[in-house]
């Protein structure tokens, strides 16, 4: 195949990509019944948060980003790898995460196997490390958004039980060595990079990540209820926490949607409309704002903050 004909068939992947988004998406908002009218109705206020609540969610965000780092470092440790420290873990999981606004859902794993090479942890280790932290992140999501299919009907609810079964799947799959590592080796296939030998697990692996992670997502959670505070709207934190988790792991599902975007934001309308009427599209589209640019902003400085080297693959990467 030449070049020209390579680009002309990326070229037509993207824009399939690009309808598949936008078809799904306005599916999903033709379902919850959102109509423009209403959207001309809203106060013009409701799209200006408030500054210090506002702060301060944003804060909780950054926290919450940090935290899949440091556990993304602890899991490559754990996985044979050596111990980076806390800013190095940071750095490379936070620039590497840029991949993910790439349609496909490999780019920040190939991210995060080239960075972390120049820190001397093997190709095998990192990329490991960064799916099984996203199997068990996605597991973790699972577990904090599983209250907002309670009150769901129709497909929705059926996709909550979907992932009620991926959970337990996940758990069964970790609580057994051999299946275990049968998995591992067809998900670093996939992700296309080279599987371990060996993987040395023990059965309290999965119980013991998924609970790390689960409070992890509840720390975004958290941020995400934060936000919709500041924005005004009179959401709990046991109305808000589910629905942020929930609709990003089913953003997640949706391969052709880079980041989930679209898709995510009408999930989550879905799920919020009900407690606060066409006010959930404005805190959807908000939260796709605030939580690109809170993640893209430090990635950034933390690509320049690092070596030249780092920051010019970090650019090649993002290019």
């Amino acid at each position: 195949m030449s070049a020209g004909d390579a680009g002309v068939r990326r070229t037509g992947i993207r824009l399939l990509q690009l309808l598949a988004t936008v078809v799904v998406t306005l599916f999903i908002f033709r379902q919850v019944g959102v109509s423009v009218d209403g959207l001309r109705g809203l106060e013009g206020h409701v799209w200006r948060p408030d500054a210090i609540p506002f702060l301060g969610a944003s804060a909780v965000l950054v926290l919450g980003y940090f935290g899949s780092a440091l556990l993304w470092g602890r899991m490559v440790q754990e996985l044979g790898g050596p111990s980076l420290g806390a800013f190095t873990s940071v750095r490379i999981y936070m620039v590497s995460n840029l991949g993910r606004y790439v349609p496909g859902k490999i780019w920040q794993i190939a991210g995060m196997a080239l960075l972390a090479r120049r820190m001397g942890v093997t190709p095998a280790v990192s990329a490991g490390a960064a799916i099984l932290g996203q199997g068990v992140a996605l597991a973790g999501a699972s577990v904090v958004g599983a209250l907002a299919f309670s009150g769901a009907e129709g497909q929705v609810r059926w996709l909550g039980l979907v992932l009620l079964v991926g959970v337990l799947a996940f758990l069964l799959i970790t609580g057994v060595p051999v299946l275990f590592r049968r998995v591992v080796q067809i998900a670093y296939r996939l992700a296309r990079q080279v599987p371990p030998a060996d993987l040395l697990v023990n059965r309290s692996f999965g119980i013991r990540w998924l609970a790390l992670y689960a409070l992890n997502w509840a720390v975004y959670a958290g941020a995400f209820w934060g936000l919709a505070r500041s924005l005004r709207l009179e959401l709990t934190l046991v109305e808000a926490a589910p629905a942020f988790a929930a609709a990003y792991v089913l953003g997640y599902a949706a391969l052709f949607a880079p980041a989930g975007v679209g898709v995510r934001e009408g999930f989550l309308v879905a799920f919020l409309q009900p407690m606060v009427g066409t006010g959930a599209v404005v805190l959807a589209v908000v939260a796709r704002l605030w939580t690109t640019v809170v993640e893209v902003v430090p990635a950034l400085l933390l690509a320049l903050a690092g070596p030249p080297a780092l920051a010019a693959e970090a650019a090649g990467e993002v290019d």
